[in-house]
């Protein structure tokens, strides 16, 4: 049976670890602020908003909601990020994607100001992670894995990952902090050639594709990490990875849940740099 890496320690941590900084912070008459910007009312975003709002206000963060109408227009959906550009009482900006189809989404992402871009949306924050620069935010869920493999000191060093799914959002960014780390980073995606046996060779593997239970037990070997990132829903309605769990969990070594793996690790980044975007205004 493997090892269930959980995300609600790491979260316990990040809190623990944030709390004390918050707290300073407001001594110096600076409250955390908290940009959500959504355009329409799409179920996925009204849900991680809602985590969102409460884990913020466990933390002391303010939330300031912007609710955009779907049908808004290039010019409305930039004029509100000119808005959070230009409020100093806003840190971070969390903006909900998709957008719209007729809506230029990067250059949206684009016009978010770097140092409140803490989810790494902006072409500018994408630049620093893989030029191994220190300016600007990763992507949330990409650090929320690198936070799950630290926290159950995971070795990296040497090891060989094999990341499922070439996104910006996920795949691309986390290979780059684990090469970061002197890991070996190998990039799957859908065409990529046997690919169950590639992911069988890795020490650790990172599935990232949003394709419900798409890797089944063919897929692993003993003793290998595994972190799903996917958050799904299979023909029942149930919530469940992009791993077979069922299947995968007696064979592997390490294993996160879905649900109560990285997605709850994420929300917790995310106030996590919130919080270090406010404390960069204080040394600016």
């Amino acid at each position: 049976m493997a090892k269930r890496l959980a995300g609600k320690p790491v979260v316990e941590k990040i809190a623990e670890e944030i709390g004390g900084r918050v707290a300073s912070l407001a001594d110096k008459g600076i409250v955390c602020g908290l940009s959500l910007l959504r355009v329409g009312e799409r179920p996925d975003d009204l849900s991680y908003e809602r985590t969102a709002e409460k884990r913020a206000e466990s933390l002391g963060i303010e939330v300031r909601k912007t609710v955009l109408d779907e049908g808004v227009s290039q010019a409305g959906i930039e004029a509100a990020i000119d808005e959070v550009n230009g409020d100093e009482s806003i840190h971070g900006c969390l903006m909900f994607r998709p957008l719209p189809s007729d809506i230029n989404e990067q250059a949206v992402c684009d016009a978010l100001a770097t140092e409140k871009d803490i989810d790494g949306i902006s072409s500018a924050a994408l630049a620093a992670v893989f030029m191994d620069r220190d300016f600007g935010f990763a992507p949330c869920t990409a650090a929320a894995c690198m936070r799950v493999l630290d926290y159950y000191d995971v070795p990296l060093e040497g090891a060989h990952v094999v990341v499922v799914g070439r996104s910006l959002v996920i795949g691309k960014p986390i290979a780059m902090m684990l090469l970061r780390r002197n890991a070996t980073v190998t990039l799957c995606h859908s065409r990529t050639k046997d690919l169950a046996a590639v992911m069988r060779a890795a020490d650790i593997v990172v599935c990232a594709t949003g394709r419900a239970r798409m890797f089944k037990a063919e897929c692993f070997s003993p003793d290998q990490v595994v972190l799903d990132v996917g958050i799904n829903f299979d023909e029942a309605g149930k919530l469940c990875g992009d791993v077979d769990f069922d299947e995968v969990e007696p064979i592997v070594g390490a294993i996160t849940p879905v649900p109560g793996g990285i997605g709850s690790v994420t929300t917790s980044v995310l106030m996590a740099h919130v919080v270090e975007a406010a404390e960069r205004t204080t040394s600016a």
